[in-house]
């Protein structure tokens, strides 16, 4: 196992709740350097803050606000041994009275926009913390292999995020990995009902929900690999055998 980041911090973008709140958590268990994202104040920032992670609040829809972002990485963060893009938002478009313009344009900053500009200005500092390699990680969502009738704008956003992981892994070869994680379903929310959540689970192979530490496994197993990039890790479950 590699000593992630005796040269970097690990910055994941979203990681005020949910998945990216869990994987943040487990690097700060494990002692190390983070950094996060947020767009809205919620009580956990309080708490990260207090634990030494550098919170920075963030719209990914305003360019403005990623500018902003990016001077601070570079002024308050430094050298990076790890960019992992989890910021993302589920914009339904389905309803007629959608704005679909609106739905799609905050699809691609949030999905696309918001990682490309980041990896590019993030370059010198994801080289800084290389130790011996550094990590850009996206992580993208299982509807991309499937589709969807439901978010479409959200579906080919994800689609070109995954896209743009194999064009930065030949451009930031071989110092910087860069590779995407796409999971399915992960954790249900409080308010979904039972049919709901047995029809769900009934879509995949192992019919589990797995809760937020899937994505740390993958996302450990990524970090000390020497020998991936371009690549991507899906954790569906078999939902593509069902």
């Amino acid at each position: 196992m590699v000593n992630w980041t005796s040269q970097g911090t690990i910055l994941i973008t979203g990681a005020a709740q949910r998945v990216g709140l869990h994987c943040l958590q487990q690097l700060l268990e494990k002692g190390e350097r983070v950094a996060m994202t947020y767009r809205s104040e919620r009580p956990e920032i309080a708490d990260l803050r207090e634990r030494g992670a550098t919170c920075l609040q963030v719209d990914f829809t305003e360019q403005s606000s990623v500018e902003r972002l990016i001077r601070r990485l570079k002024e308050e963060v430094g050298p990076l041994r790890a960019l992992i893009h989890n910021a993302s938002s589920w914009a339904p478009d389905r309803s007629e009275d959608t704005d679909y313009r609106a739905v799609m344009q905050d699809m691609v900053a949030i999905h696309m926009t918001a990682p490309y500009l980041l990896n590019m200005h993030c370059y010198d500092l994801l080289e800084q913390g290389r130790n011996p390699w550094s990590d850009i990680i996206h992580i993208s969502d299982y509807v991309v292999e499937k589709g969807s009738d439901n978010h479409i704008a959200y579906a080919a956003a994800k689609g070109g995020m995954e896209s743009m992981t194999r064009s930065f892994a030949k451009r930031y070869a071989p110092h910087i990995k860069v590779n995407t994680i796409a999971p399915s379903l992960l954790m249900f929310n409080d308010g979904d009902d039972p049919d709901y959540r047995t029809k769900t689970l009934r879509k995949s192979a192992l019919g589990i929900e797995p809760g937020p530490d899937v994505v740390w496994q993958a996302i450990a197993f990524i970090l000390d690999c020497s020998y991936m990039t371009g690549r991507e890790i899906k954790l569906d479950g078999g939902r593509h055998i069902r």
